[in-house]
């Protein structure tokens, strides 16, 4: 039997997996000291009137009962008010790291059981997110148009950024996968065409994950919990190893018949499907098994889409969880008692 980051390493590399990949029970979020020290991340429950500043100057809530922070951006609040003189507004944090801050991170990489999950990087905000995280999304998606020019230097200004951090992460953390944020679609549509996307994201995107190839890295997740069926031949040409996030609502099946040799779609298990007060143990059931019998498990991952373990109503994810290994067991005759020892504890990969 082989155990979860070998079963989702053979399902990423279009192999011959022995079951589903059960969501994140073979790879391992982690930080870098961007994250740990300069505050991206706002912990769970801040109320919008009490939104933190990040390392950037944007404001940031996560109030109850959503699934992640996001940007608080009234007229107090934000960051870039012209986009079209956005140097004016953006100062760029440094990435200047002691050797104990880069350790403390690196300890946590250590103290995980490397045989059985991947270590992976967690990146956030991406290209796109960063520019509406400084501004407002219809500014960002207005700017494509109406101001090109200084929405490709906003665009390379976040690109360098992202290389400089990239080279700290693969320097001082070697990581065997990154695990990238940046959501291009709503449920039912990408937030711009195929051909803006090429002109504007596919270029940077191919330089940012290329360096972490080069240097080390074997896979790489991105996040997109979205529809952006359009967009999985740029995905390709970027080099993204897995689509994290994946709507149901991008026909994945024919996504696998098409593209399944060359990416792994990771979803399909939407949170507004089985995330929600009231929720119940027959319905995650319904939906899980629906999505897996749909899919197979070649180059399929069956996971909440949501960018990281976990739900926003409690025990949801530990539901859906149970109801893959009972359809595993079911369909591959492995036991429970297999299972668990094929990976490490569902408190552990929090």
């Amino acid at each position: 039997m082989l155990n979860a980051r070998e079963n989702m390493i053979q399902v990423i590399e279009h192999g011959t997996p022995d079951r589903f990949v059960n969501n994140y029970e073979g790879v391992k979020l982690m930080f870098h000291p961007f994250l740990m020290f300069s505050g991206p991340l706002v912990p769970k429950g801040t109320p919008v009137e009490k939104a933190i500043p990040n390392a950037w100057g944007i404001y940031n809530a996560f109030p109850e009962n959503t699934p992640g922070g996001f940007p608080v951006q009234d007229d107090a609040h934000l960051l870039v008010k012209d986009i079209e003189h956005w140097q004016d507004y953006v100062k760029v944090p440094s990435l200047k790291f002691t050797d104990e801050q880069w350790g403390i991170c690196k300890s946590m990489y250590d103290s995980v059981d490397a045989n059985k999950i991947m270590q992976a990087t967690f990146v956030a905000p991406g290209l796109f997110e960063q520019t509406h995280h400084m501004c407002k999304i219809e500014e960002a998606l207005m700017a494509m148009y109406e101001c090109p020019d200084e929405y490709h230097d906003l665009i390379k200004m976040l690109t360098e950024f992202e290389l400089e951090l990239a080279e700290g992460i693969c320097t001082h953390l070697k990581p065997e996968a990154i695990f990238h944020h940046d959501d291009w679609g709503s449920q039912k549509s990408t937030f711009m065409s195929a051909a803006m996307f090429e002109e504007f994201f596919v270029e940077p995107y191919k330089e940012i994950y290329g360096y972490y190839k080069d240097h080390g890295v074997k896979y790489v997740f991105h996040h997109s919990d979205s529809y952006a069926a359009t967009l999985v031949p740029a995905m390709i040409e970027m080099g993204i190893d897995v689509w994290q996030g994946t709507f149901s609502t991008n026909n994945i099946p024919d996504l696998i018949s098409k593209y399944g040799d060359k990416i792994t779609f990771m979803g399909g298990i939407e949170n507004h499907l089985v995330d929600f007060d009231g929720w119940t143990e027959e319905n995650n059931e319904a939906v899980a098994r629906k999505i897996m019998e749909e899919c197979g498990n070649k180059s399929f991952i069956p996971c909440i889409a949501q960018g990281g373990p976990g739900s926003v109503f409690p025990g949801v994810y530990k539901s859906l969880w149970d109801k893959i290994d009972m359809i595993n067991t079911e369909k591959f005759g492995w036991t429970q008692e297999q299972l668990d020892d094929a990976r490490l504890p569902i408190d552990i990969m929090f």
